[in-house]
Order: C-alpha cells, then structure tokens, then sequence
C-alpha cells in the first residue's frame, strides 16, 4: 500500500518517525515535504499531498502541523477529500469505519510520539463499513 506523508515545519520530526514506522511496516512512502524545521506554510504541503491521493499514487494520506487543525482545513478544501484530525483510539478508527477518511491529520504539538504511531496503524488498518455510512458520504460529496 502507498501512504503519502507531509508537514509542515512544526510537524517535520513527527512526520520523519512517521515516514520510519510506516517503512517498518513495509509500507511505500511518499513525502511531500516539508524537509526541514524551518518556518513554511501548511496549505502548500496539503495540497500536495491531497494532489498525489487524487492521481491515485497513494491511497491514503498522513499530514501533520502542529495542531493538526489547519492541515485538515486545508486537506478538505480539495474535492474528494475526506481528511479527519485525529487524537484518540475512538476517532482513528471511526473516521475510517464510518466516515471513509483518505486522510490523517495529527498535531504534533499535542499528540505524542507513541500515540502518533498508534493512531497511524488503527487509522490504516480499519476498513471502512459501507452500507448506510456510503450514503452519507455521497451526501457530502455532491
């Protein structure tokens, strides 16, 4: 499976241990920046992401800053886009189960290293439910 990552400066380490988890996990990694801790704009880095899921070269997506709120306000601008800020076991599983999510949103700065990677493995792991939650989502997608 092909996971595309990015941050921007304030989530570049988490993204980086991110990058390394999901390798471990023999997942294929696409990065789409940023490449270093230095200040950058979040909204450039989300679209390039959401642009490389929409070409179908990644089936999902993992960006992070450092809240996780402005990637995902970012992230579902884009049509087709379904991007979901997750901090718990609870919202990681569901916003894939029920809401079909193609993309994570973490905050670096309130979600630690040990749970970043938990959250990362439920997220990619749980499949989405279908039935009465596919109609939902063509509701939004109109």
């Amino acid at each position: 499976m092909n996971i595309v990552v990015a941050s921007d400066h304030a989530g570049f380490a988490l993204k980086e241990k991110i990058k390394d988890f999901l390798k471990e996990k023999g997942y294929s990694v696409l990065d789409c920046g940023t490449d270093s801790e230095a200040s950058c704009d979040y909204p450039v880095f989300a679209k390039a992401l959401c642009k490389e899921i929409k070409e179908g070269n990644a089936e999902y997506g993992i960006l992070v800053c450092g809240t996780g709120i402005g990637m995902s306000m970012a992230a579902n601008k884009v049509q087709g886009i379904r991007a979901a800020l997750c901090s718990d076991y609870f919202s990681a599983k569901f916003t894939r189960a029920h809401n079909d999510a193609n993309v994570m949103c973490l905050g670096a700065r309130v979600t630690g290293e040990g749970l970043a990677m938990e959250l990362v493995d439920i997220f990619l792991n749980t499949p989405f439910e279908g039935g009465k939650h596919l109609r939902r989502i063509e509701m939004f997608e109109e």
